[in-house]
């Protein structure tokens, strides 16, 4: 079993790793900091410990580390067990979810390895809102996408809010960086992929139909202005989702949703 180490003073040092997570340039979270990855709430946690990132240290309520008993089974790192007051003031806000989790950032996965046995790829480009990152990995394990890939001008995966948001599956659901788009599609095409831009023009032709191939790679662009032209253009086709006249788009995380599950639908 995990060690189980009482703490009752939030300066102690053995929890600093888990400071002042609400501030903005002090976040462990930050890649250029220490570049942590922080598991939060009992499911994430859960997730964190089978998945690739393995935690080093662990802070939670004694309630949690009840519940996380039989997942921290064998697991060789400490549980640092505090009161709720504690916590907080660890963390600098009152943590609801009782528990949380460090792990060290694994080195990158490379998009040449996750597209060498994807068949389904989410490709995004300036998508640089943390919850919607968040939504599309959990919608990427729920509907049986093989990996996401990172254009230019994203927000960070591992940013806690999107670990949070994506219910753990960001720890799960494979991703790594392309090369700056659009030349990185050439790296898609190079692997047998189609690559299918989404687009809300009502003259583009519907996911349904457009999407012809063994390995389909669907590219989605930030809330408002979307792909830009240049990778547009880049694409084998233009697709859309069929909307009520009127409605401008989707948001991104629900769009990538609908296309998963019309890939799934189709193959």
């Amino acid at each position: 079993m995990a060690e189980v180490i009482d703490i009752d003073d939030p300066a102690d040092p053995r929890v600093a790793d888990f400071r002042d997570l609400s501030n903005a340039d002090r976040r462990p979270d930050l890649p250029g900091g220490k570049g942590l990855v922080i598991a939060e709430g009992v499911v994430v946690v859960q997730r964190m410990l089978s998945s690739r990132f393995r935690p080093f240290a662990l802070l939670g309520t004694a309630r949690r580390h009840e519940q996380l008993a039989e997942d921290l089974a064998g697991v060789d790192v400490p549980y640092y067990r505090a009161s709720a007051e504690v916590m907080a003031r660890v963390v600098g806000f009152h943590l609801n979810r009782g528990v949380l989790a460090a792990a060290r950032r694994p080195p990158q996965l490379s998009a040449e390895q996750e597209l060498a046995t994807a068949r389904t790829v989410a490709v995004l480009e300036g998508v640089n809102d943390h919850e919607n990152i968040g939504s599309i990995f959990r919608n990427a394990a729920g509907l049986g996408a093989d990996a996401v890939l990172f254009g230019d001008r994203c927000s960070d995966p591992l940013y806690r809010r999107s670990v949070r948001v994506s219910m753990g599956h960001v720890l799960r659901v494979p991703f790594a960086q392309l090369p700056e788009l659009p030349g990185g599609l050439d790296l898609l095409r190079a692997n047998g992929f189609q690559t299918v831009a989404l687009t809300p023009n009502p003259a583009a032709p519907t996911l349904a139909t457009a999407m012809t191939g063994a390995k389909v790679a669907l590219l989605l662009g930030a809330e408002g202005p979307g792909l830009t032209e240049d990778t547009m253009r880049a694409c084998d086709i233009r697709a859309r989702i069929p909307m009520t006249p009127g409605t401008d788009s989707l948001n991104v995380a629900t769009a990538a949703a609908m296309a998963f599950y019309e890939r799934v639908r189709t193959q």
